[in-house]
């Protein structure tokens, strides 16, 4: 009874549930779902994944009595909010002075950062002839190029250290960002979705700089080591030789040519349709089944066949 009596009690506090409860709830989702968008923008997601393993260890060890763990690891909850801030200083910096200085519309709580699945198929389908054949041209010119191409991993901060163009791509703006004489020929362009989204933007550091060949120049450098911090394909034209690479996960592969590197980027970015199975003939296989007649020859050779059982 007294198990009931916790249950009613429990029911009555939280009923009736008002309008503005639900308000309240419908804006705390939001704030979470548009949060969870952020740390992936800023590449935080493995780093909160792990916050919320060891907040789940905290609750197994909180429920079995392990009092020394559970001790410990409130003790790490307990400074988590100061070391999330230093963690994210940068991140937060930037939100914040983007909120400074944005209208309320543009905030990105308020913007929507979702796209149609096929659209961007398509997208990226021009694309891919767009970079093949502006590789083509820069690598017949030894005109250097780095062509970062986004996939999961959100590159929000290598975006802001560039100029954000937004435009479709072709092989007259890659040759013309690339040529030495322009103003953003010096750093990557990123692209997202299928869209040239940013130019001259700066790359990281390789992790480990000192294990690379030598002879590799600054842009097979840079290429490296944002293919070791993200998910991203980049591809590097050398202004050296020509030579076009691609640079994936820590690893780079040279020697790619137009065939070869369109192959490869359908491969990678556009997703594979099942095929249909083919519909059977409705009218048989015989030449002389083809056209309206088709059914009535079917009718004759099942009757022949009929007659002589």
């Amino acid at each position: 009874m007294n198990f009931l009596y916790q249950i009613d009690s429990y029911i009555n506090s939280v009923l009736p549930i008002e309008f503005w409860d639900i308000v309240d709830i419908a804006v705390l989702a939001f704030l979470i779902y548009k949060g969870i968008l952020i740390v992936k923008e800023i590449r935080a997601g493995g780093l909160i994944k792990g916050i919320i393993l060891i907040f789940a260890v905290y609750l197994i060890m909180s429920l079995v009595q392990m009092k020394v763990m559970a001790y410990l690891l409130k003790s790490v909850f307990d400074i988590g909010v100061l070391a999330v801030i230093v963690l994210f200083q940068p991140e937060l910096r930037r939100f914040l002075e983007k909120m400074g200085h944005s209208k309320v519309s543009k905030l990105p709580v308020f913007s929507s950062l979702s796209s149609d699945g096929s659209e961007v198929s398509q997208q990226w389908g021009t694309a891919i002839e767009a970079i093949c054949d502006a590789c083509e041209d820069l690598s017949a010119t030894t005109t250097g190029a780095l062509i970062v191409i986004e996939q999961e991993t959100k590159l929000g901060e290598q975006i802001d250290t560039g100029t954000v163009l937004n435009a479709e791509p072709s092989k007259e703006l890659f040759g013309n960002i690339f040529y030495p004489k322009t103003p953003l020929h010096d750093g990557a362009v990123i692209m997202r979705d299928g869209m040239v989204l940013a130019a001259a933007c700066f790359l990281p550091k390789p992790q480990k700089e000192e294990s690379i060949n030598k002879a590799l120049g600054s842009r097979h450098r840079a290429a490296i080591g944002m293919s070791e911090n993200s998910d991203a394909i980049v591809i590097i034209v050398s202004e050296e030789t020509g030579t076009i690479s691609i640079a994936e996960n820590g690893e780079l592969t040279r020697g790619f040519t137009r065939d070869s590197l369109k192959k490869y980027l359908r491969t990678r970015l556009l997703p594979e349709k099942p095929q249909k199975p083919a519909k059977p003939s409705k009218t048989g296989n015989d030449e002389g089944d083809k056209g309206k007649g088709g059914g009535f020859m079917d009718f004759l050779r099942r009757k022949k066949f009929t007659d002589k059982v």
